[in-house]
């Protein structure tokens, strides 16, 4: 569809930018916090841990006065866990509020919209030495702490996210990391902890509107749009398969309160489907949404399974992540889009048919809540970084969102990923996307100094015209 006239963003729209706890925070071990099962997973020893990160813990007012300074309207956040109850559940750590508190009343201060992801990634280690989310008792911690976290500062915050990228947490879990003794867990086990998180997100967003009525809460998933890879039918098919078991399935539950018909007839078949308790289907349809939060990178293209292990393969950069399943799909070549150095395909297009049909599937409010390229940025003499294919990667992105506008669809805010340089989960600091640059190596703090990149300029400029200077 090409318009004769574009859509304005809306005058409300919220401009921001996002992290997560783990990888901008460090202070890991410090007042109160204990160890998550990112802090005790295997990682790369030539990467950046988590222990430091960005250091936001100790410079969180510097940090909040730059992001003020580039114009953010919102600025979405995830809050560990283990700062607020480092035993699981139970007494509630006094240090962890106070630092919270603290970033979400500076965010306040500067008209800065706190948009807070309940669950990054980061399980309690102590939960998960209890079984983690094959456990059912974890849905009652998860939920007491979301009940924690409404009391304190419900007040302050109205937009909450349950769980980030569950989906790649389920598909792809050695994206993350390793766990101790490099075990991963089986298919079955896997789908048994995403029944209990879609069984405790549910909960939460209904303990989220009898507690808050001002408040908005919804899912935030990494999704996108497949293609195939010819007009071959079977590839048509194969294209569908993976898009719904990868993406539609997870919002299907979130925001229907059912599991899709054909991912869960697909667990059937491989025997794999979780158990599923008495009352587990009343408390799924208790949660609603009030919005739909995506994470977008890339697209992917599919072909028709070949039935046999040649299907499988690794994604390009992420040897973690494991494409093709034989059955249901095949990983393809697309000679219409780019790639990063990393191996990610670059569409911004993209993202305007992801929004269309994510939009046409739930019809709720839409936020994106991660987009972004990763880099190896370079300090340059004058303490310059010139990251014009961020600035280009970027303005090719919002303007397709512009044109989804136009198509019709509501998007609230736009958050790319990240705020800050920050940990990048398995390829440290090697690979960056923040606006501002932090001075640190692999290994080597240095001074970690915020330095502003080409593309905080830019940015500042998109926010404060509103959208209308790219």
């Amino acid at each position: 569809m090409i318009y004769r006239q574009t859509a304005p963003f809306p005058a409300d729209f919220l401009w921001g930018a996002s992290t997560s706890a783990y990888q901008v925070e460090g202070a890991w071990n410090e007042d109160g916090k204990s160890p998550s099962v990112i802090d005790m997973c295997q990682h790369a020893a030539e990467t950046a841990d988590f222990t430091v990160a960005s250091d936001h813990y100790r410079r969180v007012m510097e940090d909040v006065a730059l992001f003020a300074e580039l114009g953010l309207k919102a600025y979405r956040f995830s809050i560990a866990w283990t700062r607020i109850l480092p035993g699981g559940v139970g007494e509630v750590n006094p240090a962890g509020l106070a630092f919270y508190e603290r970033l979400i009343d500076e965010l306040n201060r500067h008209g800065i919209e706190p948009i807070v992801t309940l669950y990054h990634f980061d399980l309690p280690w102590c939960l998960e030495q209890q079984g983690g989310w094959n456990n059912r008792a974890t849905i009652d911690a998860f939920v007491e702490y979301a009940r924690t976290l409404f009391t304190h500062f419900g007040e302050k915050v109205r937009y909450w996210l349950t769980i980030n990228e569950q989906n790649t947490m389920i598909l792809h879990p050695g994206a993350i990391g390793l766990p101790e003794g490099g075990v991963m867990p089986t298919a079955k086990s896997l789908w048994q902890q995403n029944h209990h998180m879609m069984l405790a997100q549910a909960r939460v967003m209904a303990l989220c509107h009898h507690l808050l009525s001002a408040a908005k809460i919804g899912p935030a998933i990494n999704t996108t749009s497949m293609y195939a890879e010819t007009c071959k039918p079977e590839d048509a098919i194969a294209a569908h398969n993976w898009e719904t078991l990868r993406g539609w399935n997870f919002l299907d539950v979130a925001v229907h309160g059912r599991y899709n018909s054909l991912a869960w007839r697909y667990l059937l078949d491989r025997d794999i489907a979780p158990d599923v308790a008495e009352g587990d289907a009343a408390i799924l349809l208790q949660g609603r949404p009030d919005y739909v939060a995506i994470n977008y990178y890339s697209t992917a293209t599919i072909a028709a399974s070949r039935g046999d292990a040649s299907d499988i393969s690794a994604r390009a950069g992420d040897q973690q992540i494991m494409l093709g399943e034989p059955g249901v799909y095949r990983a393809a070549e697309n000679p219409f889009v780019g790639k990063t150095q990393y191996g990610w395909v670059v569409d911004p297009v993209g993202l305007r048919l992801t929004l269309r049909k994510t939009w046409e599937r739930y019809n709720l409010p839409i936020l994106i809540t991660e987009n972004g390229i990763g880099a190896p940025d370079e300090l340059e003499a004058g303490e310059v970084i010139n990251d014009d294919y961020r600035i280009d990667f970027l303005r090719q992105h919002i303007a397709q969102l512009q044109l989804a506008l136009a198509d019709g669809v509501e998007v609230i805010g736009y958050c790319p990923w990240s705020a800050i340089d920050v940990v990048s989960t398995h390829q440290g600091y090697g690979k960056r996307y923040g606006f501002i640059y932090v001075n640190r190596g692999e290994h080597d703090l240095k001074d970690l100094k915020r330095i502003r990149k080409q593309s905080f300029g830019w940015y500042q400029q998109v926010i404060a015209s509103n959208g209308q200077s790219l």
